[in-house]
């Protein structure tokens, strides 16, 4: 038979379960848009950045079963989507990327969007495909797919010439889409060690990423079975749900929150699962190893890297840790009076711990301004418990993940080694496109907000009531904050004042302002009520930023530390000087 390369991308798409598509129209990918348009199962999604469609795309990934998709224009399209589809690589997160291409048929050069893409993707994605002929649009695909879910999750990029979705051509069949098979069992003589060395610890933890975020239930009956705190990175935040009694907080080093940093102070035998202890996840690798590490990932490239393992378990953690649960339950009878008492004494410390941090942080006096703590605890208390909330990268993000209490996984949203400014309100639209009845609120810094928040004029066109919360304080204030105490002063890091109701204007969404504590639940409840009628609404928050995070004060004395006596007597002269000659 015979068909367009448009018409079996469609057919392709269908069997993936793939529910939208996100990005741009153009030259090379006209057919295959039009293709789309008579599909009862995929809808294009037509955005106003491909950028913001491949931050759409990795947010869909995060919260849905099925993975997050673009259609984007070579090279141009390529080149803006690459801030999105780096994020998904660094951080884990599934994701098809496909792109028209050049004509192949004609033999003529330098083509508009001419040049060799596929090299230019390979170091941010898994695995990348040209495709040449008909029949191998589908199984390519497919194989797409497959490598994107594979192991530890990433994206992918297939590239398909214009001349093969305009023109049709042989095909042997439509072949139906045949997932992996599933993994191997772990290794049971490894869960069995694994098992004996948490038993075995006086002082257990657990520390978990969004590895994890599948097998919430499993680390909590480890947790509760060893009377152990758990931990969690911040991509993490939703693995381990926030309302348990031995959740920690996020982070279990110096620049944790304190209840996380002292029910691992003195841990003797940590269980590591779905975490690379990058920068972020270590507050700038400031961790001590005073533990035994139990490491578990699915990608083995991570064991030894940063920390040496003393057990390395390579497998999905919705495999190896039920397992573990299991075999930690039939060898720990004896002693479980002990644990169960343990549990207990961890308990009402951590309680104690949050409880006072909380205490600090509603006796500050930002000088009228919008105190976090209390927005967070109104947040929390106005949205449901299978509501969304979306971070951006900044000072809010740190906020959000130290004050606001996370219930469900993968209800929470946080861009993490990749760190692109941008992600939040893009990433909040896609999450309210596919939960349209579940409540969406993005939590984003004002110079994030300047990169994307015109991409709520897509929420407007769908109805998409999202809520987006702009922390404005007129600074990219997670920089100013790490620049005023080795500098004294502020580079390129205070913004120009910027109407954010103009922006929501033109975009279609509602306005609200929030200028002090007086105003939170008000204005909360005002931008429930509108975003559940189908409108996006911004609330400018008028936030008081000066109490910092427990990280960024964490990163800043774990980078001083580093640093030669010598260096730090420079650093700390400039400032001594600017303070007296020319203050901030």
């Amino acid at each position: 038979m015979k068909k367009t390369a448009a018409e079996l991308v469609r057919h392709a798409l269908e069997q993936l379960g793939v529910r939208h598509t996100f990005g741009i129209p153009g030259v090379h990918n006209t057919e295959t848009y039009d293709a789309l348009a008579g599909s009862a199962v995929v809808t294009p999604i037509r955005v106003t950045h491909e950028g913001n469609a491949a931050f759409m795309a990795d947010a869909v990934s995060r919260t849905n079963d099925h993975v997050g998709a673009l259609l984007i224009v070579p090279a141009a399209g390529t080149a803006l989507a690459m801030a999105g589809i780096g994020e998904a690589y660094l951080d884990g997160i599934p994701m098809l990327v496909i792109s028209g291409g050049t004509h192949t048929g004609h033999g003529f050069r330098y083509q508009l969007h001419e040049l060799d893409q596929i090299e230019w993707v390979k170091p941010v994605t898994k695995g990348a495909w040209r495709v040449t002929r008909h029949r191998d649009v589908v199984p390519t695909l497919y194989e797409a797919w497959r490598t994107a879910t594979r192991g530890e999750p990433g994206p992918v990029f297939v590239e398909i010439p214009v001349d093969l979705q305009m023109l049709p051509g042989e095909v042997d069949e439509l072949p139906a889409f045949v997932p992996d098979a599933p993994q191997a069992a772990p290794d049971d003589a490894l869960i069995e060690r694994a098992a004996r060395a948490l038993l075995a610890a006086e002082r257990p933890g657990l520390f978990v990423g969004w590895g994890a975020v599948d097998a919430g239930d499993a680390v909590a009956r480890i947790a509760e079975a060893l009377g152990a705190p758990v931990a969690t990175t911040l991509q993490g935040l939703s693995a381990f749900p926030g309302t348990h009694r031995l959740h920690a907080g996020m982070g279990i080093g110096p620049a944790a929150v304190p209840a996380a940093e002292q029910a691992f102070a003195d841990c003797d035998v940590l269980l590591a699962v779905g975490t690379r202890f990058g920068e972020i996840a270590t507050g700038s690798y400031g961790l001590r190893a005073t533990w035994k590490l139990v490491h578990v990932d699915i990608n083995p490239e991570v064991f030894g890297a940063n920390y040496p393992a003393e057990i390395a378990i390579e497998g999905d953690a919705r495999q190896v840790l039920p397992a573990l649960a299991a075999k930690i339950a039939a060898l720990g009878a004896e002693g479980a009076a002990t644990r169960a008492a343990r549990a207990e004494s961890v308990a009402g410390r951590i309680a104690a711990a949050k409880q006072a941090y909380r205490a600090e942080w509603l006796a500050h006096d930002g000088g009228g301004r919008v105190n976090p703590q209390r927005f967070f605890d109104a947040l929390r208390a106005t949205l449901p418990d299978d509501g969304f909330v979306v971070t951006d990268d900044g000072n809010h993000t740190f906020l959000t993940a130290e004050l606001f209490q996370s219930r469900r996984a993968r209800h929470l949203v946080t861009p993490t080694d990749f760190n692109c400014m941008g992600y939040g309100v893009p990433a909040a639209v896609a999450i309210q496109l596919t939960h349209r009845q579940q409540p969406v609120v993005a939590v984003v810094g004002d110079g994030a907000f300047l990169m994307t928040g015109i991409e709520l004029s897509t929420a407007a066109e769908h109805g998409l009531g999202v809520v987006v919360c702009v922390f404005n304080d007129g600074e990219l204030s997670q920089i100013s904050q790490a620049q005023q105490l080795p500098y004294n002063r502020k580079a390129c890091t205070v913004l120009p004042e910027i109407r954010i109701e103009g922006i929501a204007m033109a975009a279609g969404a509602a306005y609200l302002r929030m200028n002090t504590d007086a105003d939170i639940e008000r204005v909360l409840q005002a931008a429930h009520e509108q975003a559940a009628a189908g409108r996006p609404v911004v609330v400018d928050v008028h936030v008081d930023y000066s109490k910092p995070t427990r990280f960024t004060r964490g990163i800043v004395k774990t980078n001083l530390a580093r640093m030669s006596v010598g260096n730090k007597l420079r650093l700390v002269a400039r400032a001594a000087w600017r303070r007296v000659v020319a203050p901030a």
